[in-house]
């Protein structure tokens, strides 16, 4: 654990890890006992990397600063994005997938995770990633800048989009037009919706389980290293 992050180590050695992105006004405990629920197969060590957002002023709020990804500047959050904001978060998670690489931990061993604010600096950083990523978890989110994406190709890691259809915070439209938006530029998405709010829910942890065990190949004799 240092000051700017979280960090869980389910074992040794550390053959994979996940960054995984709060939500606004939140900080990386948010997602701690999500981690812990998700009870992963012990035979392989996952590094568990929860970043907290620094604080900034935040528009919709009355400018009152909390933890942030990026300002909100209106009620309807696809309108007015904050680019630099956005951008200078993209660039503060290829900084942690860089260290993960230098730690040993190949590109197609790191996936990338967020909720809500967290879940679309993933998908904007993942997917406009050069190196093969091992796949994109998004939880109640959106694609804030859809227009700086390019076709999807082989490199393309999978996306998993887990949304609430009572979501007041991003609107299941929202959501929707966004995955429509990545199929038309041939990104393979998995979706799938849940009774719930702007939340995180026990089936929900259940799916996130199973896709991480296919995505990191986690089996009961270990790892298999997927290249390319």
């Amino acid at each position: 654990m240092t000051g700017q992050e979280v960090q869980i180590e389910t074992a040794q050695p550390v053959t994979a890890s996940v960054i995984w992105l709060h939500g606004l006004g939140a900080d990386g405990y948010d997602f701690v006992p999500v981690v812990q629920a998700l009870a992963l197969p012990k035979t392989t060590g996952i590094r568990f990397i929860l970043p907290h957002a620094p604080p900034m002023p935040v528009t919709i709020n009355g400018g009152a600063s909390m933890p942030a990804w990026y300002d909100i500047r209106s009620m309807s959050i696809a309108d007015a994005p904050d680019r630099e904001g956005i951008e200078s978060s993209v660039t503060a998670v290829n900084r942690l997938i860089d260290r993960e690489v230098e730690r040993g931990i190949p590109s197609n061993r790191i996936v990338l995770a967020g909720f809500s604010q967290g879940g679309a600096i993933v998908l904007q950083t993942g997917l406009s990633q050069k190196r093969r990523l091992a796949g994109i978890l998004a939880l109640s989110t959106y694609l804030p800048l859809p227009d700086n994406l390019a076709t999807a190709d082989s490199s393309t890691p999978p996306i998993l989009m887990l949304h609430g259809d009572h979501d007041s915070v991003i609107p299941m439209a929202i959501a929707k037009t966004s995955k429509s938006h990545l199929e038309a530029l041939s990104y393979t998405v998995r979706w799938r919706q849940f009774r719930m709010a702007h939340e995180v829910c026990q089936e929900e942890v259940g799916i996130i389980r199973s896709w991480l065990i296919d995505v990191l190949r986690l089996n009961h004799e270990g790892p298999r290293l997927v290249h390319g």
